[in-house]
């Protein structure tokens, strides 16, 4: 098994709902977040990219098809090398809109990790998000903003055109079918949300 599709989107621009329609779409299973939760023993391979060491990404994705969320759209550069056939999404969503869901959720979050060594997987979240992700600064909104339009617009610069879909959860099953030449369900997009299975 084999990466098909490479989820190049920062959390909360609707990753959740799209790894449940990617797996409904039969790219099954989808790595997300909440995965590692479930899987405490990838955090190290995680903190391993980070640091520039040696991964090896198809053990890391053994038994996954898709992936989506931190900590692996950090490295869509890295995978889309090294999967050269798999589609690129880029899942987007308004900046405002995306900072406050931010606000009420990831960076509260990081911040009682921050303070308490006992949450779980606390090390990974640091170093891929805290550190690698935002250099440290959680609370400096312009900094998050610049943070999150830049790596979408190094995706949309490096991505061929014809390997990559910009999309928006808004738009439903329709474009995300068409770019992986699959047909659309016949039920409603997937709404979700992964916090609840985030520690809190």
């Amino acid at each position: 098994m084999s990466v098909k599709v490479i989820g190049a989107g920062f959390g909360r621009t609707g990753t959740t709902s799209l790894k449940f329609a990617l797996e409904k779409l039969g790219f099954s299973k989808c790595h997300h977040m909440v995965e590692v939760f479930q899987n405490p023993h990838q955090a190290g391979q995680f903190i391993e990219a980070s640091k520039g060491g040696t991964v090896d990404w198809d053990s890391v994705f053994d038994g996954y098809q898709a992936t989506c969320d931190w900590p692996s759209c950090l490295f869509w550069r890295e995978l889309s090398d090294y999967y050269p056939d798999a589609k690129v999404i880029l899942s987007v969503r308004d900046p405002e809109s995306w900072y406050r869901s931010m606000s009420e959720t990831l960076i509260p979050i990081t911040h009682a990790m921050l303070e308490n060594a006992e949450i779980p997987n606390r090390d990974m979240v640091l170093e891929i998000f805290f550190r690698r992700t935002f250099s440290g600064n959680i609370d400096d909104k312009k900094h998050v903003l610049d943070v999150f339009e830049r790596h979408n617009q190094m995706v949309r610069d490096t991505i061929p055109p014809e390997r990559l879909l910009e999309f928006d959860a808004k738009e439903g099953w329709e474009p995300l079918c068409a770019f992986l030449g699959v047909p659309v369900p016949d039920e409603p997009y997937p709404k979700a949300n992964a916090m609840e299975e985030m520690p809190q």
